[in-house]
């Protein structure tokens, strides 16, 4: 199975950077992972919330396959504590699925094109975070997921 992890914009901070550098290698010890920033939208700060949102929905769809079983992480999603998540990840891996692509949206969520053809929608918390900081805490829980699934003390319970 391939994994990728795609976020709207460009990962701009650099312990954001370094963290996810860090959880990206240790993934590749359980899957095939592919951390992937899409490009920023050009005059952005010109354009209002819907038309941003319309256009990074664009550029999300142009990247996942119809194959693709398609996750966007999204405040009104479904939550899941860590050992339910990894039950949820090796449910969806026992079904076959080739290439599983988790999406991070912009600062003001995903076009409805894109929450149409998402497979489904998982929350991280209740709370709000910086979408740059949403990346490092979903690919660490991504890591931590598998450290469960193969039996690793990583996740102390």
């Amino acid at each position: 199975m391939k994994i990728q992890l795609i976020n709207t914009g460009k990962t701009t901070e650099k312990h954001v950077k370094e963290g996810v550098g860090l959880y990206a290698e240790r993934l590749k010890n359980y899957v095939l992972f592919e951390y992937i920033d899409l490009p920023e939208i050009k005059h952005a700060k010109s354009l209002t919330f819907d038309k941003q949102k319309e256009l990074e929905g664009e550029i999300i769809l142009k990247k996942v396959l119809k194959t693709d079983y398609v996750v966007v992480l999204d405040e009104k999603g479904l939550e899941y504590g860590s050992t339910e998540f990894a039950a949820h990840l090796q449910k969806i891996m026992n079904r076959g699925i080739k290439n599983m692509a988790f999406v991070t949206g912009g600062p003001f969520g995903f076009s409805r094109p894109v929450y149409d053809r998402a497979d489904e929608r998982i929350s991280l918390s209740r709370m709000t975070f910086p979408h740059q900081l949403v990346r490092l805490i979903f690919i660490e829980q991504l890591y931590r997921a598998f450290t469960i699934l193969n039996n690793e003390p990583y996740h102390h319970i």
